[in-house]
C-alpha cells in the first residue's frame, strides 16, 4: 500500500552535450530551478529531494527551496542510470510502501497540475508507473509510399513525470509490469539533449509566462497557497 509519495529529481553537475546544463540561466532562472518549483506548487508531494553530487546544484535547490540529498561519486558517471540514482535515495528514505515520482530537471515545462494528474492516474488504474510524453507517428521508410491515415504511432516517455512504485526497483525495474502512459500537450514534450532543444525549451517557457499557462519560479520561503 502507498503510504508516502517521494519526489526525486537527479541532477549532476557533469554533462556531455551541454556543459552544466542543470545550472544553466533559461527564461530567467536556472534550468533546475523550473523543476523544483513544479514539484513544490504540486499538492500531493509529501518530500522533495534533488540527488547531486554537485555543490552548485545543491546551492541552487536550496535557494529555490528543495533539500539536497548528496549523491555518491560512483552514481555520478555517465554510466549511471536513473533507476540506481532513485534506488539510493530510497535507500537513505528507508520508508515502506513509497511512490517515487521522478522529475527530470531537462524537462522543464509542466503545466499547472500535470504532477498531480500524472499520479492521481497512476493510483485510479493501480499501475506500477504511469508516464507522461506524446504519440509519435511511425513513417515507413523513405520511397515506401503511404496513407497519413495509415500512420501508427508508438507512445514516446519525455521524461517529465514519472511516478512509480519504489518496490519496482528493489526487482530490477522502473516501470515494473504494470506500465500507464499519459499523453500531455506538445509544449510539454521537450526534453533537452542539445543546444537547439535549450533554446526550443526557452521559447515555450517565455511562451508559457507570456500566455498565462506557467508561473516564473520563486525563491525559498513563498507560500505556495498563497501564491
Amino acid at each position: 500500500m502507498i503510504s508516502h509519495t517521494l519526489g526525486i529529481i537527479p541532477a549532476r553537475g557533469g554533462s556531455k552535450g551541454i556543459p552544466r546544463k542543470n545550472v544553466r540561466p533559461i527564461a530567467g532562472h536556472p534550468l533546475i530551478a523550473w523543476t523544483i518549483d513544479a514539484a513544490r506548487r504540486s499538492g500531493c508531494l509529501d518530500r522533495l529531494v534533488v540527488s547531486t553530487e554537485d555543490p552548485e546544484i545543491r546551492a541552487i535547490a536550496g535557494l529555490y527551496g528543495a533539500e539536497a540529498l548528496d549523491r555518491p561519486p560512483e552514481l555520478a558517471r555517465d554510466e549511471t542510470t536513473t533507476r540506481e540514482v532513485l534506488a539510493q535515495v530510497c535507500q537513505a528514505e528507508g520508508r515502506e510502501g513509497t511512490l517515487v515520482v521522478l522529475l527530470q530537471a531537462t524537462s522543464p515545462v509542466r503545466r499547472a497540475g500535470l504532477i498531480d494528474r500524472t499520479v492521481a492516474a497512476f493510483r485510479a488504474g493501480d499501475f506500477d508507473s504511469m508516464s507522461t510524453g506524446w504519440m509519435q507517428l511511425q513513417y515507413p521508410p523513405h520511397g515506401v509510399e503511404h496513407r497519413r491515415q495509415d500512420i501508427r504511432s508508438v507512445f514516446v516517455n519525455d521524461g517529465s513525470v514519472i511516478a512509480l512504485r519504489a518496490a519496482n526497483l528493489r526487482e530490477g525495474s522502473l516501470f515494473g509490469r504494470k506500465a500507464g502512459t499519459l499523453v500531455t500537450s506538445r509544449e510539454e514534450n521537450v526534453d533537452i539533449d542539445e543546444e537547439f532543444d535549450f533554446w526550443l525549451a526557452g521559447q515555450i517557457l517565455e511562451k508559457g509566462l507570456a500566455e498565462g499557462w506557467l508561473a516564473a519560479p520563486r525563491l525559498a520561503g513563498w507560500d505556495v497557497g498563497k501564491g
